[in-house]
């Protein structure tokens, strides 16, 4: 029988449980023996709870049990994840957790910790919940060398845009609605600004190239701006607009990575993703495309993804599954380098046909959907290239900020 202890008992946590319990027989026979949950750790109580049996307030109780092989740490956020988190690996038990933000600042310094003491730091459910891909790029694409990985990684925003697209309703009233169903906090910003997106991408770029890439210096932009009427013109172009998290080897010495919201024709391979369904494209220069589709969010998929490590470090006990994940720093190239093409509306009052060919050429892509604006994709520029020309824009609409 292996022991195990689950830090955090709120959606996960439960989920992780109730997995356990559900197919416990079938992971028994995957594990190679039993797989048991001695501790619960939570501050709240749970009255009427079978949990309640197993439910401990202080965390040195698991820590100080020999018996706890593996730490499931479903808990969330950096402090206290992290302290605990590192004692449990320092106290010589392996370490299973859902947890972005704690991977993104401290992978591999923890995976390092893990490396020393013949332990494991297993992580798949940080991100895209239910879909595996961490171990597809740990192990399963290691011959290839990573050239782009873009992914619809968040489940909020693409509902939200789903939403927009199908119904023809407001950014505001998209939200509203995702709130409702617990799709969205009440504090939705993590997810509508991009950050959940960017610390997601910042753990698969770490693995993709192997060194340290930090989310704070991934360029990143939300869907707050993006209004129906974008939708609309988007529909117009028999495309969709898509939150997009980005990371792309243009060679050896140039990586550059971003979140933005990007507008897609049918013939790309994450169009048709779509409610709260996430997709990654990774692209190999081996293999060439790969795709990973699945839910990426919810207490079953996620907790199903945790698991699956749980049942993967169970079986490597004593024994560390090697990662590539250096704790040197990588550089990404400054985001105004590289090159879109971007979708505008102005103003027709405001602006003429003949000043914005003058400023873009004449290769621009002119949409017309709204009889009193002007619209058109640009050819293709750089970031910074965008943002000179935008000083000399006058009765901007909406968001320029959606990529094509």
């Amino acid at each position: 029988m292996i022991n195990i202890a689950v830090l955090g008992y709120g959606t996960i946590g439960s989920g992780v449980v109730e997995v356990l319990n559900t197919n416990g027989d079938s992971i028994r026979k995957r594990a190679g023996d039993k797989i048991n949950i001695k501790y619960v750790l939570d501050l709240k109580e749970f009255p009427g709870d079978p949990i309640m049996d197993i439910l401990v307030h202080d965390v040195n109780i698991i820590l100080n049990d020999p018996d706890i092989k593996i730490v499931v740490e479903v808990m969330g956020g950096i402090n206290p994840a992290y302290t605990f988190v590192k004692e449990a690996l320092l106290k010589g038990k392996s370490v299973v957790t859902s947890n972005k933000e704690l991977v993104a600042k401290h992978g591999a310094e923890l995976l390092n910790i893990a490396k020393e003491r013949e332990l494991n730091f297993l992580f798949e459910a940080s991100v895209g919940g239910g879909i595996p891909i961490i171990r597809p790029l740990n192990n399963s694409l290691t011959a290839d060398e990573i050239v782009e990985i873009t992914g619809i990684l968040n489940g909020t925003t693409n509902y939200i845009l789903t939403k927009m697209s199908d119904e023809g309703v407001s950014f505001d009233e998209a939200l509203k609605d995702a709130q409702a169903l617990g799709y969205a906090e009440r504090d939705p910003s993590a997810d509508v600004e991009g950050h959940d997106a960017c610390r997601k991408i910042a753990i698969l770029s770490s693995l993709a190239y192997g060194m340290q890439v930090d989310f704070e210096d991934i360029y990143t932009e939300g869907i707050t701006n993006i209004t129906d009427v974008d939708i609309k013109y988007a529909k117009a172009l028999n495309a969709s607009i898509k939150l997009f998290a980005s990371s792309i080897r243009e060679d050896d010495e140039n990586i550059y990575a971003m979140v933005a919201p990007m507008m897609i024709r049918a013939n790309h391979p994450l169009y048709s993703v779509s409610d709260v369904f996430n997709g990654i494209y990774v692209r190999g220069n081996v293999i060439g495309d790969v795709m990973f589709y699945g839910s990426g969010a919810g207490k079953l998929p996620t907790a199903s993804a945790v698991v699956a490590d749980v049942v993967d470090a169970a079986k490597h006990l004593n024994k560390n599954i090697w990662t590539i994940w250096s704790s040197k720093k990588l550089e990404l190239v400054d985001i105004g380098s590289v090159k879109h093409r971007f979708f505008i509306r102005l103003n027709k009052d405001k602006e003429t046909l003949a000043h914005i060919k003058e400023l873009f050429g004449e290769d621009i892509e002119l949409v017309q959907v709204v009889e009193d604006e002007l619209a058109f994709i640009t050819p293709l520029i750089t970031e910074n290239d965008m943002k000179d020309k935008k000083e000399h824009i006058s009765g901007l609409l909406g968001s320029i900020r959606v990529r094509f």
